[in-house]
C-alpha cells in the first residue's frame, strides 16, 4: 500500500507515520507534503493507494485538490474540526478522523478505504460528495446584546481576528463579534468567493480593493471597507492567490 500524507503540522505527520509503522508495517509512505500545490504536482507524476489529508494546509483547504486531480484514490480526512461536510463524507467510501487520532479509529478508517478500492462505484460517490460540499454557509447569526442579527454571507466583506476574538466586517463597514474561530469559518465558506489572505484575515473577492507588489516577492492587499493595515500575502501563497483572483479551479 502506497500512502501519501498531506499535513502541515510536524507532530501530526509523526503520529500518522507511527500509526502506519505499528498497524501497517508493509505500507510505503511515498511522500509527506504540506500544501495543496505540492500535492497536485506530486499526484500529476505519481500514484498513491491512499491519501490522508488535513483540511487546512499551508496554502489553502484540502478540498481544492479534488478540483485539480481526477480520479482521486481513497481519502481519509484528518482534522481538528468536526463539520457537517465531514460527517457526510464519513457515510461513504472515504472517512474522517478527529485529532488527536485514536489507534482504533485509525485502523477502522484505513480498512474502510482499503475495501473501497474493491468497489469502483465508491470513487464516483466521492466526486458526488465533494460537489455536495458546495452547500456552503449562506448566513451568519450574530448576537448583539438582546438582538439577533442575521448577516447574509454575500454581504460580508471579510472576517478578521484580533486579540483572540473573531469579527465580521460587512460591505457597509459595520463589524460584529463572532463566536466562531477563523479556522471554523474558513471551512464553511466557498473557496471560490473567499480567500485566507493571512493568519488573521479571510476576505471576499469583492473586498479586494487593490493589489500591489511588495518586498520579497509578496503582495500587498488593500481591502474595502479599509482594514486597519495593509495585508501581506506570503511569497508561498502568491501563486494560489493569483489563481483565485483569476477564477481558476484549484
Amino acid at each position: 500500500m502506497k500512502v501519501l500524507i498531506l499535513e502541515d503540522e510536524i507532530p501530526a505527520q509523526m503520529q500518522l507515520k507511527r500509526l502506519f509503522s505499528v498497524y501497517y508495517p508493509d505500507a510505503i509512505i511515498a511522500a509527506v507534503l504540506d500544501s495543496v500545490d505540492k500535492a497536485a504536482r506530486w499526484l500529476a507524476l505519481n500514484s498513491a493507494d491512499l491519501i490522508l489529508m488535513d483540511v487546512e494546509l499551508s496554502d489553502g483547504v484540502c478540498f481544492e485538490l479534488f478540483n485539480r486531480i481526477s480520479p482521486m484514490p481513497p481519502v481519509i480526512i484528518v482534522t481538528a474540526y468536526e463539520h457537517y461536510a465531514l460527517a457526510a463524507l464519513k457515510k461513504n467510501a472515504v472517512d474522517y478522523l478527529l485529532k488527536p487520532v485514536g489507534d482504533s479509529e485509525f485502523v477502522e478508517a484505513v480498512e474502510k478505504c482499503i475495501k473501497s478500492v474493491e468497489r469502483p462505484q465508491d470513487l464516483h460517490n466521492l466526486g458526488k460528495l465533494i460537489n455536495q460540499y458546495q452547500d456552503f454557509k449562506q448566513r451568519f447569526v450574530i448576537k448583539v446584546g438582546d438582538q439577533i442579527i442575521v448577516i447574509s454571507t454575500k454581504d460580508i466583506a471579510y472576517f478578521f481576528s484580533e486579540d483572540k476574538s473573531t469579527y465580521i466586517m460587512t460591505r457597509e463597514g459595520k463589524h460584529y463579534l463572532s463566536d466562531a474561530s477563523l479556522e471554523t469559518i474558513e471551512e464553511q465558506l466557498n473557496p471560490r468567493d473567499f480567500f485566507k489572505l493571512s493568519r488573521n484575515c479571510i476576505a471576499s473577492i469583492s473586498a479586494i480593493n487593490s493589489i500591489s507588489k511588495f518586498f520579497n516577492s509578496r503582495l500587498r492587499i488593500e481591502l474595502l471597507p479599509p482594514y486597519k493595515q495593509s495585508i501581506l500575502v506570503s511569497r508561498q501563497r502568491v501563486p494560489v492567490f493569483m489563481r483565485w483572483i483569476e477564477g481558476e479551479s484549484d
